[in-house]
């Protein structure tokens, strides 16, 4: 394949970075996956609204800018206080890059350093797993992770642990005077009958708005659950007003394992996430829950895909949407049973909320079934608070702007209410009611 044609932006920003990067202690096996990850990238190009998977989202405010690459050398401003979780064992990363000023605590039997170190301390696994479950194949940034692959999280469950305490890996954006772009890899590990809870926090020591330039998050997450592993996977997402937030989570899971998936977004001014889960073997269970509040001119964008790809394994899927303002939401789930997978059981479901008149959500579930023997079906509603309900709470007596708040928290309430680790359940409550009041009193 030819290289397509490329703006001069971020392509040619990103290719410079590229020459000059060369990280100390590279094994050779990093740099030619780095290499072929920049070879991927400068095939493939970036996608356009021509790529259907990027229809209702407009990459252009990421592609024509020249974000310059950040360095491991750059402080950054963030107080440890300002990280949410309290006194929870964390790993954080600032810019891209490990801070182990900020990092602290043990997690028990799970193995889990920054990948740099993992490279060394557990290359056997790393090498056999990193890039394997989140190919570069028809996605650009992906490709675009690998080439700058540099740090990030590595965590190992070993065989039959069970992890009591949940393991924290937060990353944080702390924008200077010119763009910049940071490229977090992170691999996680559960190896069979192991079980634990993992939460990815990604916030912008700018959160009250004041960056001074637009940051652009390129992650990517590689998951593999052994045969009866249970994992538990969180994503918290409010990093600050000029962001650019793109996320992909790719899980591959073995023979009656269980993944469970909350992809929480509250933050950036243009934020993506891609979840694509695979069923390796029989008799695996998933559930992916989602909740994206917006406000202002924010654009929320959620793709998810269900690979069912063997027979007997159990899928749930539920993504609710709050916009206010001129904001923009994407929904786009997609489960495929393959042709082997019978007895394959599915339900996939997107709610939105539009909490005023220029607020916009494009939401296309869909299903690809190419088995006989299955339980399948998927639904979308987007619509706006229930006039009757209103009518009812007005009726006894509560305000109407109680009364909308009322519901309107009501709705996302479900799913805050489906978290297991308390922390993170009592931060996305004080998250939804600050955002949902803004936004009922703007309306």
């Amino acid at each position: 394949m030819e290289a397509v044609a490329h703006p001069d932006d971020l392509f040619s920003a990103a290719m410079a970075d590229f020459e000059e990067t060369r990280f100390k202690g590279e094994r050779a096996w990093v740099g030619g996956m780095r290499r072929a990850g920049m070879t991927s990238f400068s095939k493939i190009g970036f996608p356009t609204a021509k790529d259907e998977a990027w229809r209702y989202t407009n990459p252009a405010s990421i592609v024509r800018t020249p974000f310059r690459l950040f360095q491991e050398s750059e402080p950054g401003r963030i107080e440890s206080g300002a990280i949410p979780g309290g006194e929870a064992p964390r790993l954080v990363f600032v810019n891209g890059w490990y801070a182990p000023g900020l990092s602290r605590g043990t997690f028990g039997p799970a193995v889990a350093f920054n990948l740099r170190q993992a490279m060394a301390a557990e290359e056997g696994a790393v090498q056999a797993s990193l890039g394997r479950i989140a190919v570069p194949l028809r996605h650009s940034f992906t490709a675009l992770n690998a080439a700058f692959l540099g740090d990030g999280a590595f965590v190992r469950i070993p065989r039959g642990a069970i992890v009591e305490e949940p393991i924290h890996l937060v990353f944080v954006t702390s924008p200077g005077a010119q763009p910049a772009a940071s490229h977090p890899r992170n691999l996680i590990l559960a190896e069979p009958e192991s079980q634990a809870k993992i939460i990815e926090t990604y916030i912008g020591a700018d959160a009250d708005g004041s960056s001074a330039g637009p940051t652009l998050t390129n992650a990517v997450t590689e998951i593999a659950c052994g045969e009866g592993a249970i994992l538990e996977h969180t994503k918290l997402q409010r990093e600050g007003s000029a962001a650019l937030h793109l996320h992909r989570i790719a899980a591959a899971q073995g023979r009656a394992s269980r993944f469970d998936s909350h992809n929480l977004c509250f933050g950036g001014r243009l934020a993506r996430t891609d979840i694509d889960v695979v069923f390796q073997a029989e008799g695996g269970e998933c559930s992916l829950n989602g909740l994206f509040v917006t406000h202002g001119s924010q654009h929320v964008d959620n793709h998810t895909l269900i690979d069912h790809a063997k027979p007997h394994c159990v899928s749930r899927e539920l993504y609710k949407g709050i916009l206010s303002g001129r904001s923009r939401g994407v929904f786009h789930g997609k489960v495929i049973v393959r042709p082997d997978a019978q007895k394959t059981d599915a339900i996939q479901t997107n709610k939105n909320l539009l909490l005023s008149r220029e607020a916009l959500v494009n939401s296309t579930p869909a299903l690809e079934i190419l088995a006989d023997d299955v339980k399948c079906k998927h639904g979308s509603t987007i619509g706006q608070l229930d006039a009757n309900a209103l009518f009812y709470l007005r009726a006894r007596g509560i305000g109407e702007e109680d009364a909308r708040a009322m519901l309107t928290y009501g709705f996302a309430a479900d799913l805050a209410s489906r978290i297991r680790v308390p922390w993170v359940r009592e931060e996305v409550e004080r998250l939804l009611g600050g955002r949902l009041a803004g936004a009922l009193e703007a309306a």
